[in-house]
């Protein structure tokens, strides 16, 4: 039996990835659902990007990236971890 999403368009990992890919391109990025639910994730991302930023900065330009989908609820938590 296909699981019940608690939102029409919560996001996959799939998706976070492609999200990633697009706002960090030419970066490694690695993404976890860390409950099975798709709405509790942990992301890895190394970006030339994130130089000279504070680990603060560079939290929040990920963040950015899935603003709407935290607001709504669609992404529930995102736990980030960031690397020059």
């Amino acid at each position: 039996m296909p699981r019940k999403l608690r939102y029409e368009t919560e996001m996959s990992p799939s998706q976070i990835e492609q999200r990633l890919v697009s706002s960090f391109p030419d970066s490694e990025i690695r993404v976890k659902d860390l409950t099975g639910t798709e709405n509790h994730y942990e992301v890895f991302v190394r970006s030339g990007q994130f130089d000279g930023l504070s680990r603060i900065e560079q939290h929040q330009k990920v963040m950015a990236a899935f603003a709407a989908e935290l607001k709504t609820g669609e992404v529930h938590a995102l736990a980030i971890k960031t690397q020059v």
